[in-house]
C-alpha cells in the first residue's frame, strides 16, 4: 500500500470537497470512505471527514466477510440503514458491541465501472430513526458522485496506509479579527482554554492552560495532548474524548495530574472540534494511588490504545464466542483479527502428541506450510515451540531481528515481521497462533498487550472447537459405521437414500434406514428414528438395525414386535419409531406396519400421476416398558409397476407452528409433481425442499423406492 498522497493528488481535492460537501447536505455528524482493496477481500478506511481518525482507528479494516452493516452494504450492493443503537445491537450484535454509542448510520455501496467500496454516514441521536424518501436519494446521490471521483480519476486509485483526514469546508468571512480579539479574552480568563481540531490537536491555549497542563505553550500548540503531556495517555481521557466527539454534547470530568494535582476539565464539541476548560479542583485530596501510566516514548505515533482497543476486543470476542468448529475459528482469525491488525499472515498450529499439527494458514505458501507442519515441540526452526513451551509470547519486528534467533524463518516465511502467541487454557497448552506482515512493524507496549489478550480469547475459542471436533468426528464415524455401506441391489427395483443430521448440536442422531434383500422377489424396507442427538441414540440404533435384521422375513407385525422385547432386554430409556414395509414384486404387494412412524407416501405412475399417505393401524412406540407384548397391525396394499414408494422420519415434516399433517400434505403435492425425475434428483430435491420451509432442528432419513 503507498502513502496518502495517491489519495491527495489527482481529483483527491474533488474527494475533499465531495465528502465535504456530503456532511453539509445532509446534515450528519461525519463521513467516511471505505475502499476495497484488490489483494484482499478487506475495506480500508481511506477518508474520514467530522471525526478524528484516531477515533475510528479500530474500525480501520473491515473484512468482506464479516457480519455487519458496512460487509453487508458491500457484499449486497444495497443501502443499509441504522436508525438506533437498539436497532444496531438486534440487527449486527458483534458490531454493536465494539461501536457503543448512540447514534444513527448509513453504508451506502460505491458500485461504479467494478467494486469499490462504501460511503459511511454518521448523525446524531437526536435525528429520526427512521429515513425518508428524500433522505434515502441524497445518501445515494451522494455515493455515486464520490463513485464518479473514483472512475474518473486520471490514475487508479490505491489505499494509503493510514486514512486522510477531510477537512470540513465552511464559508464564510476572515476570521482574523475576530481571532485576535478571543484570544485576548481568553488570554485574560484564570481558567485553562484549549482549543483543538476534529482530529484532537491542540490550536489554541491561553497560559493558564500551559501553566495547569505544566508545558509550554510552544511545546503543545499543534500536537496531540497525549504525546506532549505523559499523564495524559490514559484511557479515561481517550474515552472522554472520543465522547464527546461521537456524542457532540458537552463531557465533563475531574482528572489528576502526578502526583497530586486534581483537575475539573470539562468539553464543548461541535463540527469543527472541540473547546476544552480547565481548572483546579480545590476539593480533592493527593491521592494514595499510583498515578497513570506513563508512555515513554513521546516522540511515537499515536496509537489505538484504551477504549478503542477494548471496544475492538469485545468486537472479536463476540465474534470468536459464536465459534464452533476448529474451522469457524480459523475463518474468524483470518477474516477478522488479521485486518484489525493489519497483519497479512497467519498461521495456527495445535499441540498434537508432541508435535505442531498446522490447522490452518492464510497468506502463506502451502508447500512452505507443508514443511513446517508436524515439527516437534523442542524444535529451533521457528520460535512456535519455544512460546507454547514457556507460554511467553515472541514479537519480531524485522527480519534482522528474527534471524538472530531463527535464521531459517525469514527465507521460508518470506514475511518481515512476526508476533508469535501461545495459545493456552488453564495451563494446557493448546496451539500456538503466528500473526506476519510483509513488511517490518515494530509492536509498542500497546500492541503487545492487546494481542496476548486476543491470544486468550483465541486460545479458548479453539480448545472449545478442538474439543468439539473431536467428539464430532467420533460419533459421526460411528454412526456412519452403523448405517449401511451400500443398499443391495434388487431386480426391478430402483432405489436412493439419503441421510442428513440435524442443524445444531454435535450433527448425529438416530434416524437410519435400511434395505434387506429376502429373495429374488421379495425385500424388506425399513426407516426409524430413536430418541435424541448424541452418541446413545446412535448405539441404540444400531442395535435395533442388528434386531431388525435378525428377524426379517417373518411377518411385519412380528418383526416389530420382537424387536420391541429386544429393547426391553436392553432396558434402555429411549424410544423408537419405526416402520417395517414388506415387498413382494412378484406379487405387486405391500405388507406395512409401524411403530409411531408417520405414514409412507406412494406415488402411482403415469400418465395420471398422484400420491398419497398409506394409511395403517398404528402400534405403540418401541421401548415402551408398558408395551412389552405389544401388537403391531399389518396393513397390505397395492404396489403398481412404476409407482414411487417415498419413507422418511419426521425431520423431513416436522416445521414449528405448522401441523404434520399439511406438511405430509405438501411433501406428497411435492412428490407428485416431481415423482418423474430419477431418483438421486428427486431425493436431493426433497431435502431441499424441507430445507427452504424450516430451519432443521432434527435429523432427517430418506428411502425412495420405484418398482419398474
Amino acid at each position: 500500500m503507498s502513502d496518502d498522497s495517491c489519495i491527495a493528488s489527482g481529483d483527491g481535492v474533488s474527494l475533499d470537497r465531495v465528502l465535504s460537501g456530503t456532511v453539509q447536505r445532509t446534515g450528519a455528524l461525519a463521513a467516511g470512505v471505505y475502499l476495497l482493496s484488490a489483494d484482499e477481500p478487506v475495506l480500508y478506511l481511506t477518508a474520514l471527514c467530522g471525526l478524528p481518525v484516531m477515533a475510528a482507528a479500530p474500525w480501520r479494516r473491515v473484512a468482506v466477510s464479516t457480519t455487519g452493516p458496512l460487509s453487508e452494504a458491500v457484499r449486497e450492493d444495497h443501502l443499509v440503514w441504522v436508525g438506533r443503537q437498539e436497532d444496531m445491537a438486534r440487527l449486527y450484535p458483534n458490531t454493536a458491541a465494539g461501536l457503543p454509542y448512540q447514534f444513527a448510520l448509513a453504508f451506502a455501496p460505491l458500485h461504479g465501472v467494478r467494486r469499490r467500496g462504501a460511503l459511511v454516514l454518521v448523525w446524531l441521536k437526536d435525528r429520526p430513526p427512521s429515513l425518508t424518501r428524500r433522505e434515502r436519494g441524497q445518501i445515494l446521490s451522494s455515493a455515486s458522485r464520490i463513485t464518479r471521483v473514483l472512475d474518473q480519476a486520471p490514475a487508479p486509485w490505491s489505499i494509503p496506509d493510514q486514512p486522510r483526514a477531510v477537512p470540513l469546508l465552511r464559508p464564510g468571512p476572515d476570521p482574523a479579527q475576530a481571532g485576535l480579539a478571543a484570544a485576548d479574552l481568553l488570554q485574560r480568563l484564570p481558567l485553562g482554554a484549549l482549543g483543538f481540531d476534529l482530529q484532537g490537536r491542540i490550536t489554541y491555549l491561553n497560559d493558564a492552560a500551559a501553566r495547569l497542563l505544566g508545558r509550554s505553550a510552544e511545546s503543545l500548540l499543534g500536537t496531540l495532548p497525549w504525546q506532549t503531556v505523559p499523564w495524559l495517555d490514559a484511557p479515561i481521557h481517550e474515552d472522554h474524548y472520543r465522547t464527546a466527539v461521537f456524542s457532540r454534547e458537552p463531557v465533563a470530568y475531574t482528572a489528576l495530574r502526578p502526583p497530586d494535582h486534581w483537575l475539573d476539565i470539562r468539553l464543548y464539541p461541535d463540527d469543527s472540534g472541540i473547546s476544552a476548560l480547565i481548572s483546579a479542583n480545590l476539593s480533592r485530596q493527593p491521592a494514595a494511588a499510583p498515578p497513570p501510566r506513563v508512555t515513554v516514548d513521546l516522540g511515537a505515533a499515536p496509537e489505538a490504545t484504551g477504549t478503542g482497543r477494548i471496544h475492538q476486543l469485545i468486537h472479536l470476542a463476540a465474534g470468536l464466542s459464536q465459534t464452533v468448529t476448529v474451522a469457524d475459528v480459523i475463518s474468524m482469525v483470518a477474516d477478522q483479527i488479521l485486518p484489525a491488525f493489519g497483519a497479512q499472515g497467519m498461521v495456527i498450529s495445535a499441540a498434537d502428541a508432541g508435535r505442531l499439527r498446522i490447522i490452518g494458514h492464510r497468506g502463506y505458501d502451502p508447500r512452505n506450510v507443508a514443511r513446517l507442519d508436524g515439527l516437534y515441540l523442542d524444535t529451533d526452526i521457528t520460535p512456535a515451540g519455544r512460546v507454547l513451551r514457556s507460554g511467553i509470547p515472541a514479537f519480531f519486528a524485522d527480519p534482522a531481528e528474527m534471524a538472530r534467533a531463527h535464521p531459517q524463518v525469514p527465507a521460508l516465511s518470506g514475511k518481515q515481521a512476526w508476533a508469535f502467541l501461545p495459545l493456552v487454557v488453564s495451563e494446557r497448552r493448546v496451539g500456538c497462533c503466528v500473526l506476519s506482515y510483509d513488511h517490518p512493524h515494530p509492536f509498542s507496549a500497546s500492541d503487545r498487550a492487546v494481542l496476548v489478550s486476543l491470544a486468550g480469547l483465541i486460545a479458548q475459542a479453539m480448545d472449545r472447537a478442538l474439543l468439539y471436533d473431536a467428539k464430532h468426528d467420533l460419533a459421526h464415524g460411528l454412526q456412519q459405521a452403523l448405517l449401511p455401506v451400500t443398499l443391495p441391489v434388487i431386480p426391478n427395483l430402483a432405489v436412493a437414500a439419503r441421510y442428513l443430521p440435524a442443524a445444531h448440536g454435535i450433527d448425529i442422531g438416530g434416524d437410519f434406514y435400511d434395505l434387506i434383500r429376502l429373495g429374488d422377489t421379495t425385500v424388506a424396507a425399513v426407516i426409524g428414528d430413536v430418541q435424541g442427538h448424541n452418541i446413545n441414540a446412535a448405539a441404540l440404533m444400531g442395535q435395533v438395525r442388528t434386531a431388525v435384521h435378525a428377524t426379517a422375513g417373518t411377518l411385519p407385525g412380528e418383526v416389530l414386535a420382537r424387536t420391541n422385547r429386544v429393547l426391553m432386554d436392553l432396558e434402555t430409556d429411549l424410544f423408537v419409531s419405526c416402520l417395517y414395509i414388506h415387498i413382494d414384486l412378484a406379487e405387486r404387494r405391500l405388507h406395512l406396519a409401524g411403530a409411531g412412524h408417520p405414514p409412507p407416501l406412494l406415488r402411482s405412475p403415469t400418465p395420471s400421476p398422484r400420491t398419497i399417505a398409506l394409511e395403517l393401524e398404528p402400534g405403540p412406540l418401541l421401548g415402551i416398558r408398558l408395551c412389552t407384548e405389544a401388537d403391531y397391525p399389518v396393513t397390505t396394499a397395492a404396489l403398481p409397476a412404476g409407482s414411487l414408494l417415498a419413507l422418511y422420519t419426521d425431520g423431513l415434516v416436522e416445521t414449528p407452528d405448522t401441523d404434520i399433517t399439511d406438511s405430509i400434505t405438501d411433501l406428497a403435492h411435492h412428490l407428485t409433481r416431481n415423482g418423474d425425475r430419477p431418483l438421486d434428483e428427486l431425493a436431493d430435491s426433497l431435502l431441499h425442499h424441507a430445507g427452504l420451509r424450516h430451519t432443521r432442528t432434527d435429523d432427517i432419513a430418506l428411502l425412495l423406492l420405484r418398482s419398474r
